[in-house]
């Protein structure tokens, strides 16, 4: 009886090390301007079948083994004043951590999935920021609308990938994190 007792708590014990090492996340999602478009980016994800870990306020020094970092760029100042931050702070706050990202050999993906809608002088000045920090780049359909993003990559390797909605992010995200050991084909 005891051995039978021992053995159930080892293979319990052995469940919860190895099932936590599998749910370690390979993607840390955090949103650059605090909209809660990240939040959307985390269902794309999960969909996928990609754990993602969400951090409103990832901090350079807040990173675990994580492969690959997504930031989500559209400002909102609701989100801002809710985290208790301005503009500027939100600037430093994702250089220091794209900074941080890069050192550890991080791939840095940029997303801006709301669209035209999502746009404006906020976003617009947090986009100036995101691009120069990622290795690849995902832009739902009237993001681009006045050639922001094409004026911004003119000169560098960085592409523009397209997706005509959120849902639609699925396609290109499967393919940038495939290319970058996340997702299996």
């Amino acid at each position: 009886m005891k051995n039978r007792v021992f053995q159930v708590i080892l293979a319990c014990s052995l469940f919860t090390v190895f099932s936590s090492v599998s749910m370690a996340s390979e993607v840390v999602l955090t949103p650059f301007g605090q909209s809660p478009d990240a939040m959307m980016v985390k269902v794309v994800l999960k969909k996928l079948g990609v754990n993602a870990r969400l951090e409103k306020l990832l901090e350079a020094d807040g990173f675990q083994e994580e492969k690959v970092l997504i930031t989500v760029v559209a400002g909102s100042s609701k989100g801002l004043g809710e985290a208790g931050i301005d503009k500027d702070a939100e600037i430093t706050r994702m250089k220091s951590v794209a900074d941080v990202a890069k050192a550890k050999g991080m791939k840095v993906l940029v997303m801006h999935i709301g669209g035209k809608g999502r746009r404006g002088t906020l976003t617009d000045m947090f986009i100036v920021e995101a691009v120069p920090m990622a290795d690849k780049l995902i832009v739902v359909e009237g993001g681009n609308y006045d050639g922001l993003f094409t004026r911004l990559v003119e000169g560098t390797d960085l592409e523009i990938l397209p997706a005509n909605s959120v849902r639609e992010t699925t396609e290109p995200l499967q393919m940038v994190l495939t290319e970058w050991g996340v997702v299996e084909q």
